[in-house]
C-alpha cells in the first residue's frame, strides 16, 4: 500500500511540474510517466487521459490548501470562522503558483466548472462550507436557512475572486477587497 502511494504521489507530483512548465494543454501522459519514473503502462492503468490526471492533482492541491486554511485561521463564533477562512483560502488560491499557471495558460479548462457542472475540488469546499454553517446555526452566529443553499452561494461568491484576481486587482489593492467581500460574507450570513 505505502508503495502504491508512494507512486500515486510521484505521478500527481510529476504532473504539477509539466503543469506548472508547459500549462494543462500542453502536458502529456508520457511526459509526465518520464518525470515520475514510471512506465506509460503504469500511468495508463491509473489514469486514462490527462483530464482524469489534472483532476486528480487539484483535488489533492486544493484540498492540501483547505486543510492548511482551515488549520491556522478561523477565532471566534462559527461565522467568524467561515468569513476569515475564506478570505484566507482566496488568499491562498491567488498565490498558488498551479492555479496561476492555469489561469494563465488554460483558463478555459475553468469554464465547464462556471458554466456546466460543480467539480470534485468545489464540491469539496461546499461541503467544507456546509459544516461552518452548520455550526453557525448552532452557535446563533449564522441566520438560520438551508445549510447547503448557503454555502453553494458562499461558494460561487468566493469563486469568483479566486478567478477573477487579476481583472479584480486593475487598479484596486487587494487586500482591500478581500476587506470588503469579509464584510459582505458576514453581513449576508449574520443572524
Amino acid at each position: 500500500m505505502t508503495s502504491q502511494r508512494h507512486t500515486h504521489d510521484a505521478l500527481l507530483d510529476a504532473t504539477r511540474e509539466c503543469v506548472l512548465e508547459v500549462g494543462v494543454r500542453r502536458t502529456t501522459l508520457t511526459d509526465v510517466a518520464k518525470r515520475a519514473g514510471v512506465s506509460r503502462m503504469t500511468l495508463y492503468r491509473r489514469y486514462p487521459d490527462v483530464d482524469h490526471l489534472v483532476r486528480a492533482l487539484m483535488t489533492r492541491e486544493f484540498a492540501a490548501l483547505l486543510a492548511q486554511v482551515e488549520e491556522t485561521s478561523g477565532r471566534g463564533n462559527a461565522r467568524e470562522q467561515l468569513v476569515s477562512r475564506a478570505v484566507d483560502a482566496i488568499r491562498a488560491l491567488s498565490g498558488n503558483p498551479l492555479m496561476q499557471r492555469v489561469l494563465q495558460l488554460d483558463a478555459e479548462l475553468m469554464l465547464p466548472y462556471l458554466t456546466e457542472r460543480l467539480g470534485s475540488t468545489q464540491r469539496l469546499v461546499e461541503q467544507f462550507l456546509v459544516g461552518q454553517i452548520e455550526a453557525g446555526h448552532l452557535d446563533g452566529s449564522i441566520r438560520f436557512g438551508d445549510a447547503k443553499t448557503q454555502a453553494r452561494v458562499v461558494l460561487l461568491s468566493t469563486q469568483s475572486m479566486v478567478l477573477s484576481t487579476k481583472p479584480a486587482t486593475s487598479g484596486l489593492d487587494f487586500t482591500s477587497l478581500l476587506d470588503e467581500l469579509a464584510k459582505q460574507l458576514d453581513g449576508a450570513l449574520r443572524p
